[in-house]
């Protein structure tokens, strides 16, 4: 399978809907009948990070099969940097700017009060490692940096054989601090490159670098697989955390972050795009996924961030804004294109103006966009 693949496009840019779906909880807090659809969007949705991870092991396999492995590395290693560096300048100038608008409203040292948060920013396992330092958002991006380095070291070993088996039995340990913590959870932070990233991404590897092939002929099937597995996730969650607990909907949302049905849905998936390489091909959603899902996912914390300001200092009607139906109808599409705006921004600027010094920075960034997880053999 040669070029790109629209149907895996086509799903960066669905993908990064749901993603948002997530961050945001459209209806949480409307009662119950509105939390349990935000749960089963939500739960829906957290197929979105796993087939990221799966796509960029997929492409990663398939442009390493006849080229060097170091330089290849190496390439994607300074591509995902670059992202990462312009989404936590990106995020913390907005972040700080806010502190510093509070600390004046609160007649508080305004330098003081910005070099405080500032420092927050430059803790370095959670800058380095877990990529939580400025937005917990933005974790996506160290994870598949250090997944690549694992996949890399299994390949430079010629111990691929052993890539899945060694990635599972991490990511089930992993399981065990989130989606099933309370079936004797561990007291580590798993959603991270080596419980979480690693799997998904070496899944992507060994199904690219694999003989086998979903067959076209049998995309029903994978069809049937993705729908079915997708039913069996709600269900498992909903097990996990309103059944076995006592809990009702009435209560709360239920969101623990990943599940066994996870991979599942994820897998089945993946199959299904594989073998209808041309889905969505005719329409703007494969370019789309290709160039602004990345742009919009690193965007998004801080357009999310000014969001939620805004709703806790507005009120509509007497009735703060938070609490309206309107705020949980707009809240998401606001936040996905408000994400999609400031990118075509970029986009723009980036290619009008690539002399100027702090656009062709912008500019540089915006063309490593699409490199993360880039399917160009």
């Amino acid at each position: 399978m040669a070029g790109r693949i629209d149907s895996i496009d086509t799903v960066r840019i669905l993908a990064m809907v749901f993603v948002i779906i997530i961050h945001t909880d459209p209806f949480e807090g409307l009662g119950a009948t509105a939390n349990g659809v935000n749960f089963v969007l939500e739960s829906t949705a957290r197929f979105a990070v796993p087939f990221f991870f799966v796509a960029a092991g997929y492409f990663f396999a398939r442009k390493t099969a006849a080229s060097d492995p170091t330089e290849y590395l190496r390439e994607r290693l300074i591509s995902i940097g670059s992202i990462y560096v312009f989404g936590l300048s990106f995020a913390a100038l907005v972040f700080l700017l806010n502190m510093g608008r509070e600390a004046a409203m609160a007649n508080r040292d305004v330098l003081a009060a910005v070099v405080d948060k500032g420092m927050e920013y430059v803790a370095p396992v959670e800058l380095l490692y877990y990529g939580t330092a400025v937005s917990e958002i933005l974790w996506f991006l160290p994870a598949l940096a250090y997944s690549y380095v694992f996949i890399y070291l299994f390949v430079k070993l010629e111990k691929t054989t052993y890539l899945i088996p060694v990635a599972l039995g991490i990511h089930v340990v992993g399981l065990l601090g989130q989606g099933y913590a309370g079936f004797g959870g561990i007291a580590l932070e798993t959603r991270d490159p080596l419980f979480f990233g690693f799997f998904y991404t070496a899944l992507g590897y060994v199904i690219a670098a694999s003989d086998w092939r979903p067959s076209p002929d049998r995309r029903v099937v994978y069809l049937g697989a993705t729908v079915f597995f997708g039913v069996f996730h709600v269900v498992e969650r909903y097990l996990l955390g309103y059944v076995l607990q006592g809990e009702t909907f009435a209560e709360g949302v239920y969101a623990p972050s990943y599940t066994i049905g996870t991979i599942l849905v994820t897998v089945s998936l993946f199959c299904l795009l594989l073998a209808t390489p041309r889905l969505g091909s005719g329409t703007v959603l494969p370019a789309w996924g290709r160039k602004y899902a990345v742009g919009i996912y690193v965007v998004h914390p801080a357009v999310l961030f000014v969001l939620v300001q805004l709703r806790d200092e507005l009120s509509l009607g007497g009735t703060p804004l938070g609490e309206t139906v309107l705020w949980h109808l707009v809240f998401t599409p606001a936040t996905f294109f408000g994400a999609f705006l400031i990118c075509l921004v970029i986009s723009v600027v980036g290619d009008t103006s690539p002399r100027r010094i702090p656009i062709s920075i912008v500019h540089r960034v915006r063309n490593r966009i699409p490199v993360v997880g880039s399917d160009r053999v």
